[in-house]
């Protein structure tokens, strides 16, 4: 973008980026109702600000013009965290649910352990042992990077393990596999 910016206009947005920067923050965190994502919606906010910077400057109220920005960034983010639970719905309401000779307790462990995963981690780890998705699958499904995937994966399964260890249920990455596919790996609720 070979926008030449003046030094009035960088002070100018500088000035109103540290005057607004929380309120744009909280604002997307009232609106998502996610703590983790408010930072980011506001820097993405904000970003988008700098780069119509003249047009902001120049409107009756830039900060309406702003919370707008976070609005529509806020209801997409929304929009898309609906999307991915009612194709998780859609996911799960597909599967046939009979099990020969299923091992019942192991089955309420391994989802009650599942259950305390963070959604991303719990995702990660159905999708790649119970639904047996390669990374590529798995990362397109969740809208995430094959790395994501990995690292998400790798955490999920060792928190399940030590989860699980307790109780003497499966240990070895292999068993936990195991036994997430015994058990449908189709967990209550969500977080």
């Amino acid at each position: 973008m070979g926008t030449v910016v003046d030094d009035a206009a960088a002070a100018e947005f500088h000035a109103f980026f540290e005057r607004h920067y929380a309120e744009l923050a909280r604002l997307a965190r009232l609106l998502t109702g996610e703590p983790d994502a408010a930072d980011d919606l506001a820097a993405d906010a904000l970003l988008a600000l700098w780069h119509r910077w003249d047009r902001v400057r120049a409107a009756d109220h830039p900060v309406a013009y702003a919370r707008g920005v976070v609005a529509n960034l806020a209801r997409t983010r929304v929009r898309t965290a609906v999307r991915e639970r009612r194709r998780v719905a859609l996911f799960w309401s597909q599967r046939e649910e009979r099990t020969e000779n299923p091992d019942v307790a192991g089955v309420v462990d391994v989802q009650e352990a599942l259950r305390r995963l963070p959604f991303r981690k719990r995702a990660c780890v159905v999708l790649r042992h119970a639904f047996d998705l390669s990374e590529r699958d798995t990362a397109l499904a969740l809208g995430v990077s094959v790395g994501t995937v990995k690292s998400q994966t790798s955490k999920g399964v060792a928190e399940l393990q030590r989860l699980l260890g307790t109780r003497a249920a499966p240990r070895a990455p292999r068993q936990v596999h195991a036994a997430i596919a015994r058990s449908g790996g189709a967990p209550g609720g969500t977080r």
